[in-house]
């Protein structure tokens, strides 16, 4: 008999772990033990992963973290949550991958806005594709940068009728406000897999909101 179950794809231990500490930190300690009893990951209650490049956060793991959010806390407070954990993840992930990746030297604080908005996207979409199983891949047009997540994690296996990858869209949100110095600009997900796209589509507008 043919098994024709999903594959398995996966975060490295690294990457779960600044999620599940992200997470803590919006919700506190209990917050994340409701959710993962929610999401069925008891194993991750006070052991999150360890702090390495090994593969262990399996896709299906990490979504059922962001559906727990919404189980919890309504569609909107599981929105609100998920954006603000996407946000502190930025933070945890710049510390621990910006010195691989070169985007915390000098060099690149120093260039010009449009450069670090076009530069910062190529080096963020290459840590997804080099230190994980997600995939990603920048479009560029004259106004927007369009961040395709060809297989994405956030909503993996999910099905609604709306876009759920918020987790994605706050950890955009705090890249670009820090690679601007402190601007604010509009992230939107426009497709999203769990609602029958090809993929999950954010669209990020070059110019800064007011």
């Amino acid at each position: 008999m043919t098994d024709q179950s999903p594959p398995n794809y996966y975060y490295p231990n690294k990457m779960g772990r600044i999620i599940l500490m992200a997470m803590e930190e919006v919700l506190g300690r209990n917050g994340v033990n409701a959710a993962l009893n929610i999401a069925d990951l008891p194993q991750f209650i006070n052991h999150y992963p360890p702090n390495n490049l090994d593969m262990g956060l399996r896709f299906d793991q990490l979504s059922h973290m962001q559906t727990a959010l919404e189980r919890l806390y309504g569609l909107e407070g599981g929105r609100g949550l998920a954006l603000r954990s996407g946000r502190v993840c930025f933070k945890y992930g710049l510390r621990e991958f910006g010195p691989l990746l070169g985007c915390t030297d000098l060099a690149f604080r120093l260039l010009p806005l449009s450069a670090k908005l076009r530069v910062g996207s190529e080096i963020f979409a290459r840590t997804f594709n080099e230190f994980s199983d997600q995939r990603v891949r920048v479009e560029e047009t004259p106004e927007t940068f369009l961040w395709h997540i060809e297989r994405c994690p956030v909503c993996w296996q999910r099905h609604a009728d709306h876009p759920v990858c918020h987790l994605a869209v706050g950890i955009l949100q705090e890249a670009l406000y820090w690679v601007s110095g402190g601007k604010f600009f509009s992230v939107e997900e426009t497709n999203c897999v769990a609602k029958g796209d090809p993929a999950c589509t954010i669209k990020i507008d070059k110019q800064p909101l007011e």
